[in-house]
């Protein structure tokens, strides 16, 4: 896509770089129960043990690392797969890139990341050092989606990097100096990739990497599932990269480009590919190759992970390609975003308080009025951790409004009603409260589900007297658009209790109980607002009042990429409840006795 960039390096040179070095107040409409006034935190709430405050390297060795990284010559995912396409030796490696595309800006596509990794293996010898580079893109403020083979068997917390905010790739002047030409470097706090993921086939090739702290980067949404649409034969999709713009060089491009591509019937590509398309898992776009760069549009080397766009979401992360990118009849091929949206949604909303992929859970004793987090360990707790004295409050949950990756609370304090937001300031090292409603008293049911509209930011649910369902669709950073109502008859359920994604589809929904006989329904997101908001209830269960009398749902306890759901008998014992992704009446795996005692607890977060 455009005029290659040269320049020299160590060994192989796959990747060759050598550049010179050059709060808004909450709207009015949400008719006075959203408010922005201050109020105290319940209590004095203790510094997180882990999480991205600990987790930054400091920016002296981002640079280095992207340094070393545009030095390097490796190519991600590198694998041995035997295939038909192969060279003639047959080995086959993970090859994708932008030919025949044209130069973008940063402007048309804000959400482009670039992904550094680079290992001097802790030695002198710049033979064995291992580096190179990937796409991705922003999802979340500290999220970013990527390929599978970007990411397994990599550390990036301890060797990676990525620049957000520009479209250039960095420049080096050989002195140390590392030019991001206006783009912010951040390092990586957690990674994931898909369990399936398979180095071989290149299969089930997705990944979510979370960054220690917020980027600027206006977000892209994936697209969500069940889209076929943007998948029809024909459609117009748009490729973004850094990668290689010729054949006949390993030369990847200076600057960002883009390239449109006709999607691919599943019969095309497999017709091509053989069993190495995996239908369903896969989608190939662009117009047959030519057997040379004239007359081909295609991904190549270096937009590995970088994402495939059909009407400002992703349906496609650049998977793999045929070496060299432009054998005649050949196309590009992506990882088939729609296909796995539902175990990618929980990794951008996995927030817990002790910074890890499991969701923990957070209690109060109904003596002590003493608050306790209690750490996953992905069938069990560990021992509770103390968060002071939460008299005073008759709810607590479990949240991340501002999506900065730390756990927040959300309150309301008894004798007013007043609901508060405290939330850890990372640059300042402590907890910050306000408050969000007047005078909440009469709302039966405050939820706090995450992502309920479908724009990736956190919203906030409340049920009031009258048994309406209330959405107030977040903003990321603590503030609320006008609420919307969401449905009535609401006050039937003595239980409404949701935190993430039930059925697999990578939309937030809703667990609720009714009053009369104990059924449990499912309220499943539809990624829209308003009455809409949730399909048409699904019976899963029947638990009456003396089976469980308390439920928790704060999300993938198990940290397997699925909500989990948290029941109490009146004896005390806390049973967990694994999620499947079913939603039918096997919505929930058999039950696991986490233990006894917990009929001490009052609130559950």
């Amino acid at each position: 896509m455009g005029t290659p960039v040269s320049g020299s390096g160590r060994h192989r040179r796959r990747i060759r770089i050598g550049l010179p070095v050059a709060a808004v107040g909450i709207a009015a409409a949400v008719t006075a129960a959203l408010l922005t006034s201050s109020a105290g935190a319940a209590s004095a709430l203790p510094q997180p043990t882990a999480g991205p405050a600990t987790s930054a390297p400091s920016l002296g060795e981002l640079e280095r690392r992207v340094a070393g990284a545009v030095a390097g010559d490796d190519t991600a995912g590198e694998t041995t797969r035997k295939s038909s396409l192969s060279a003639p030796t047959g080995a086959a490696t993970v090859d994708a890139k932008v030919i025949g595309g044209t130069t973008t800006g940063i402007t048309s596509a804000p959400w482009m990341a670039q992904l550094w990794y680079h290992d001097d293996r802790g030695t002198a010898d710049e033979s064995d050092d291992l580096g190179f580079f990937c796409g991705g893109a922003v999802v979340a403020p500290t999220k970013i989606l990527t390929a599978a083979h970007c990411v397994k068997g990599y550390d990036w917390h301890t060797h990676g990097a990525v620049v957000t905010g520009t479209a250039q790739l960095p420049a080096t002047d050989g002195a140390g100096d590392t030019d991001l030409h206006g783009g912010t470097v951040s390092g990586v706090w957690r990674q994931w990739n898909h369990p399936s993921y398979s180095s071989t086939r290149i299969d089930n090739d997705i990944a979510v990497l979370t960054l220690p702290s917020r980027v600027r980067a206006t977000p892209i949404r994936m697209t969500t599932s069940g889209d076929t649409a943007s998948y029809a034969a024909g459609t117009g999709a748009k490729v973004y990269g850094w990668g290689r713009t010729t054949s006949t060089s390993q030369n990847v491009s200076g600057t960002l480009k883009t390239a449109t591509l006709p999607i691919q019937s599943d019969t095309t590509c497999a017709n091509y590919y053989g069993a190495d398309f995996v239908k369903g898992h896969m989608v190939c776009a662009g117009k047959p190759a030519t057997g040379s760069d004239t007359g081909t549009t295609s991904a190549c080397n270096g937009d590995s992970g970088g994402p495939l766009v059909v009407g400002n979401r992703i349906v496609g992360v650049v998977s793999w390609g045929v070496q060299d990118c432009v054998a005649r009849g050949a196309y590009s091929v992506f990882a088939k975003v729609t296909t796995y949206v539902g175990a990618a949604y929980p990794r951008i909303d996995d927030t817990n308080v002790s910074g890890d992929h499991r969701a923990d859970l957070w209690v109060r004793n109904s003596s002590s009025k003493a608050g306790y987090s209690l750490d996953s360990k992905g069938s069990s707790f560990a021992a509770r951790e103390s968060w002071g004295s939460w008299s005073g409050v008759d709810v607590v949950l479990q949240t991340d409004l501002d999506r900065d990756g730390h756990q927040d609370l959300l309150y309301r304090s008894t004798a007013t009603g007043d609901v508060h937001w405290t939330h850890y300031v990372a640059s300042s090292g402590s907890w910050a409260t306000k408050q969000l409603a007047d005078n909440w008293k009469t709302r039966t049911r405050i939820v706090t589900p995450g992502d309920v509209t479908g724009d990736y930011l956190p919203d906030l649910l409340s049920v009031d007297s009258a048994g309406v369902l209330w959405i107030y669709p977040g903003k990321g950073n603590g503030t609320f658009a006008a609420r919307v109502k969401a449905g009535s008859g609401w006050n039937q359920y003595n239980s409404v209790r949701g935190h993430g994604d039930f059925n697999g589809d990578g939309r937030a929904d809703l667990i609720a109980r009714g009053k009369a006989d104990g059924s449990l329904y499912l309220y499943k997101g539809t990624g829209k607002a308003g009455t809409g908001a949730f399909a048409a209830r699904v019976k899963v269960r029947t638990w009456s009042s003396t089976t469980y009398n308390a439920f928790d749902a704060v999300g993938d306890v198990s940290g397997d990429g699925r909500a989990d759901f948290l029941a109490r008998t009146p004896g005390g014992t806390l049973y967990l409840y694994k999620g499947t992704g079913k939603a039918t009446s096997e919505i929930f795996a058999t039950r696991i006795e986490i233990g006894t005692g917990y009929q001490q607890y009052d609130i559950w977060g």
